[in-house]
């Protein structure tokens, strides 16, 4: 199949690149960047960028494609420039949502692609599901081939904390030197993280699945970790033992509010405190085989090895150690 990938270099894109050259596929990928990184050799680079139309239009003049997916769309505007850009040149267009836009709070406590979507707490939240919408009118309006997937925390060259680190080394950095890291709650809630290798063998599975229009799936391992488990795991790839402090999420959020990071109500109120226990039945009936192979505990091993095999990549972030110490601080002395 002839696909177009839009960005395909990132923490979750790269894998699904990857094992779509592997699986043979004839792979497009339109961004800024270079592409030029193991793995991806077989690609063909278009480079522009997809917030200008009129470029991207110029650059993608006679061609067509059984699949194009866009992985940095984040608004109903990205969309509507998406469904102008791409209708009639492909036989379907694959939105990557997130599965932070189901319900919050859960009303009941398994996740299936039926569950409502509706998120309070996080802006980030409400724009994929106004995306989603703007999807689903085109495709029952005017026939637009849209697949939605749902990721849910996914990881690869990130490291998948709710508090201390993202794309840097911070919390492994902290840890090592035996400070405190915060759990949020009681650490007992139940979530899931996957491998983005994982994740793109079921991704890849909907590639041209005729059956996949006009559907949504989330992708996600049927591994279920409480949070205690999660830091235990990260603690354990950083080679050191774990010391932890429990906070309450909402005493983290106002905390954060008065540091002017209100986002951080998103990131835990609406998406890391609420348990997540995801039924994967859909995504495994429409790709068979499909299943998530790589525990937490061994993919974080490879994640923080990542990092170490170029010193670039331990970037330490003294705004995420002094955020930390901050709600530490707050927290004992109440």
């Amino acid at each position: 199949m002839k696909v177009l990938f839009v960005g395909g270099t990132g923490n979750i894109s790269t894998a699904c690149s990857r094992l779509a050259i592997d699986k043979g596929h004839e792979v497009y990928m339109l961004n800024r960047g270079n592409i030029n990184r193991p793995g991806l050799l077989g690609a063909k680079s278009i480079r522009c960028d997809i917030k200008k139309p009129a470029e991207v239009k110029a650059a993608l003049k006679g061609l067509e494609f059984d699949v194009v997916a866009n992985f940095i769309a984040f608004t109903p505007k990205d969309i509507q420039r998406d469904i102008e850009l791409f209708s009639g040149i492909c036989n379907q267009y694959i939105f990557i949502s997130s599965a932070s836009a189901y319900q919050k709070p859960l009303s009941y406590p398994v996740i299936t692609e039926s569950t409502p979507l509706a998120n309070p707490y996080w802006d980030y939240s409400r724009d994929k599901i106004a995306s989603e919408e703007e999807l689903n009118r085109a495709y029952r309006e005017n026939g637009f081939p849209i697949t939605i997937v749902r990721p849910s925390l996914t990881y690869d060259t990130v490291i998948p904390v709710a508090i201390g680190s993202w794309d840097d080394f911070t919390i492994i950095d902290r840890m090592r030197k035996g400070k405190e890291v915060i759990i949020h709650g009681d650490g007992s809630s139940l979530w899931t993280i996957t491998h983005s290798e994982d994740f793109a063998k079921g991704f890849i599975g909907l590639l041209g699945h005729q059956q996949a229009i006009g559907h949504s799936f989330h992708i996600t391992s049927d591994e279920i970790l409480t949070w205690n488990q999660i830091y235990e795991a990260v603690a354990e790839a950083a080679g050191v033992e774990l010391n932890a402090i429990h906070i309450a999420s909402d005493f983290i959020c106002r905390e954060a509010e008065k540091m002017n990071q209100a986002g951080m109500w998103g990131n835990l109120l609406g998406d890391k405190a609420v348990s997540t226990i995801f039924d994967n039945t859909k995504i495994k009936s429409f790709v068979p085989g499909f299943k998530a192979t790589i525990p937490f505990k061994q993919g974080i091993k490879r994640t923080v090895e990542w990092f170490e095999a170029d010193s670039s990549r331990m970037v330490l972030k003294e705004e995420n150690n002094d955020f930390i110490d901050k709600v530490i601080e707050a927290y004992k002395k109440k």
